[in-house]
């Protein structure tokens, strides 16, 4: 019977404020879907950062005819200096922190090029292409250690690290989720208050009956409760429809779009989408437990 009161009394309020409960479940659902979008980037970023890392190279390369370094003075790399650097990599001191080590010849190099690129076949020649030793290291962030090694040796050109081409990109990455968890956090804020502005005004639209609730003893906790869960329903509508919103998002944004065009790469998938969905259902619904019942304290003791 208390269930029944309550729960009637839960529709009522809904129904006497369906414009501001529209305007709770919309503002619920447009911050959370930036929440939930923000956490799929940030796994999305750690996910790729994971990939490139095991996978980028530190490239040595050798002078060639063009190379006008300081340590290019003598022309293209002698036999000498190139067996010199393959001693070096694969002496004690460098070995151990190497994963994988392969030597690609001026042809070999730039056979490849033209391959990727098809138009720099007219603008360069095979002798005017560096020889370059290509180096997976057991751990990426020790490139240092190469760099430092072959840094200022006659008939090396130049020493790049993969990683380093890499960084902008994910920096340009969390900056982004930095912006989305903002804006989310803000929308969050907005969603907070005007779920407590609600739950007033459903609080002086029946002021009525909550006096005559006190007057035949009905305790606090029965007279907020209903006030409590508007609050609940209303963002709970919102955050599923967030959930709904980031898995059709991942579904056939990610899995039906970037998966097909760009499937080299790792992606998030509805897997990663479905470990969010109670995440966001869970924020929604305890932000809104707490704005309404706060609210709705601060109104019965006024």
């Amino acid at each position: 019977m208390r269930l029944g009161l309550i729960l009637s009394e839960v529709l009522t309020g809904l129904r006497r404020n369906a414009s501001m409960v529209v305007s709770v479940v919309l503002v619920t659902f447009v911050s959370l879907t930036f929440v939930g979008a923000a956490i799929l980037m940030q796994a999305q970023i750690a996910t790729m950062r994971d990939y490139f890392q095991d996978r980028a190279q530190v490239d040595v390369y050798m002078c060639s005819s063009i190379s006008n370094t300081d340590t290019c003075t003598g022309g293209v790399a002698t036999e000498e200096q190139t067996a010199a650097v393959r001693a070096e990599l694969q002496g004690q001191t460098l070995s151990p922190l190497i994963q994988e080590l392969s030597y690609e010849t001026p042809a070999e190099a730039y056979a490849a090029l033209v391959e990727n690129l098809p138009d720099y076949a007219t603008l360069f020649t095979e002798q005017q292409t560096s020889a370059v030793f290509h180096v997976t290291l057991l751990d990426p962030t020790r490139s240092d250690v190469i760099v430092e090694a072959f840094n200022g040796v006659e008939g090396v050109e130049q020493i790049t690290d993969q990683l380093e081409y890499l960084e902008p990109l994910f920096s340009a990455l969390t900056i982004a989720t930095y912006i989305a968890v903002g804006v989310a956090g803000l929308m969050l804020v907005s969603a907070v208050l005007l779920i407590a502005t609600t739950i007033r005004l459903s609080a002086f639209a029946r002021r009525r009956e909550v006096g005559i609730m006190r007057l035949v003893g009905a305790s606090n906790r029965f007279i907020q409760t209903p006030f409590v869960l508007e609050g609940v329903v209303a963002a709970l509508i919102g955050s599923l429809l967030a959930s709904g919103a980031v898995l059709v998002g991942v579904k056939f944004g990610v899995e039906g779009y970037l998966v097909q065009r760009m499937g080299t790469i790792p992606w998030v998938g509805m897997g990663d989408a479905l470990l969010v969905v109670p995440v966001v259902v869970a924020i929604g619904v305890v932000l809104a437990a707490l704005s309404a019942g706060f609210a709705i304290r601060r109104w019965l003791r006024a």
